[in-house]
């Protein structure tokens, strides 16, 4: 039985030996390894999450931005249309202006051809009348030869007017 106590400790020293040595050799490394390991998928971790921040804080600004751009492009948009209004008021009150002056310089063109066409007329319907007058001159008239001579003045005034 002492030989079973001196291999039971033997075995037990054996197993402390082995300990110390794989602790030496093996745990160290590779608890030193996962510890390496476990601080860059932190330090990942860790720059994914600023990574993310920054990207949450330049989608913020992209947002603020374009919303400003939408902004102007309304206040251009809006400008322009006033600017095109006023345009389009200028150049109506402007056709107005030069239509009211070809207005007046054709009334003015109608009334002197009115006022032609009425010396015209008058010098004829002058000349008419004493041409009637010569002939009725010439001869003595009864009542009916008066009706007679008024009507046939009247029908040569009416053609001279067409």
């Amino acid at each position: 039985m002492l030989d079973f106590s001196v291999t039971f400790i033997i075995t037990i020293i054996n197993l402390v030996i082995l300990f110390f040595i794989l602790r030496a050799l093996l745990f160290k490394p590779v608890t030193k390894f996962m510890a390496e390991r476990a601080k860059r998928v932190q330090d990942s971790i860790d720059q994914a999450e600023i990574d993310k921040a920054k990207a949450a804080q330049l989608l913020i600004e992209y947002e603020e931005k374009l919303k400003k751009t939408e902004d102007d492009v309304r206040e251009i948009l809006k400008t322009a249309h006033e600017d095109a209004q006023r345009q389009a008021q200028l150049i109506i009150a402007e056709g107005k202006l030069e239509a009211e002056k070809h207005s007046s310089v054709v009334r003015g063109q109608l009334e002197a051809e009115y006022q032609a066409a009425m010396t015209k007329f008058r010098i004829e319907a002058a000349a008419l009348v004493m041409a009637a007058c010569a002939k009725m001159a010439a001869r003595e008239f009864s009542g009916d030869d008066n009706k007679r001579y008024a009507n046939m003045l009247l029908e040569e005034i009416g053609q001279l007017k067409r």
